[in-house]
């Protein structure tokens, strides 16, 4: 077997695109997709018809509401190719409005269901803020499940745990790109920081008894996939899923669900969970840096979709 049908064995592999043909090539389980992806692949002349149906089928809409359509036609196309889940994003302006990211989870699953998708098979992803997390607090409760994104803390980790969230995306390749820039070490394997934070929230969870899945992403090259082994959900990028599609080496579990003597539990309330976040400068700035980007590429699609009206 190849490294990907091997990686299969153990984790879960979840395909970080909104590339039809790509999840079509790979056979992943579950698909995930951001604003980034979103823009990138309607440039594509193969998705622009996607975008433009979503202009024209709603010719008087908003443009929020038009992105909100073309998200959900991304989102019924990608699951004609995978037998699980997708992940579809709120706009990662309302990182910080608890109800106004209420609201939109449950637009975008009226929406889903309105094409014919139960909501079991859509993940909404909401950027691990405070605000975002009691938002999806209240959507788990309504069985609307959520895909807690942009989380590089241990304090978001257990705090999304805690409000009984679906599954949470770890940024590993984030993380490593704050430690190399920071100390200019270039980290391998078990050593890097980004797989030591999955490593770190994935015993916790086990420990501490968590249903919250652990889907690792981000990934800036295989060995980090590798050293992730075992993880419940790794979303992989193309190019990654190609290189380890190409690899006959063995590949090995790495992460095993078992409790972990000696880790104390942490009782996280808002209080705890911001001063946590603060004295975490890399959380801190990753975050931060996130939400702008995505804030960042949803006004270019935005700005795109003015232009075509």
């Amino acid at each position: 077997m190849n490294q990907l049908e091997q990686l299969k064995q153990y984790t879960t592999v979840v395909a970080d695109t909104g590339d039809f043909q790509s999840i079509k090539a790979y056979t992943p389980q579950d698909a995930t997709t951001n604003p980034s992806l979103i823009l990138k692949a309607v440039q594509k002349p193969e998705y622009r018809p996607l975008l433009e149906k979503a202009i024209a089928d709603a010719p008087h809409a908003s443009i929020d509401e038009i992105v909100d359509n073309l998200l959900i036609g991304f989102g019924v196309e990608i699951l004609k190719f995978v037998p699980g889940r997708v992940s579809t994003e709120i706009d990662a302006a309302l990182s910080f409005d608890t109800e106004a990211t209420v609201a939109k989870g449950r637009e975008l699953i009226a929406l889903y269901e309105k094409a014919g998708v139960s909501r079991e098979r859509v993940l909404i992803k909401i950027a691990s803020t405070w605000e975002g997390i009691r938002a999806a607090e209240v959507l788990e409760k309504e069985g609307i499940h959520c895909n807690l994104t942009l989380l590089f803390s241990l304090c978001q980790a257990i705090a999304c745990a805690d409000a009984g969230v679906q599954l949470i995306s770890p940024f590993v390749g984030r993380i490593y790109d704050w430690y190399k820039k920071s100390t200019g070490t270039d980290y391998q394997g078990a050593d890097d920081p980004g797989v030591q934070s999955v490593k770190r929230i994935y015993q916790y969870y086990r420990t501490f008894g968590y249903k919250t899945e652990v889907m690792g992403a981000s990934f800036r090259n295989t060995s980090q996939i590798q050293e992730l082994a075992g993880c419940d959900l790794l979303t992989i990028s193309p190019d990654l899923l190609q290189k380890l599609a190409d690899s006959d080496a063995p590949l090995e579990r790495k992460l095993v669900a078992e409790a972990q003597a000696g880790l104390e539990k942490i009782t996280m309330d808002e209080k705890t969970f911001r001063f946590m976040l603060n004295e975490d400068a890399m959380g801190t700035e990753k975050l931060a840096e996130g939400i702008r980007a995505f804030v960042a590429d949803s006004i270019k699609l935005k700005q795109m979709i003015a232009t075509m009206r």
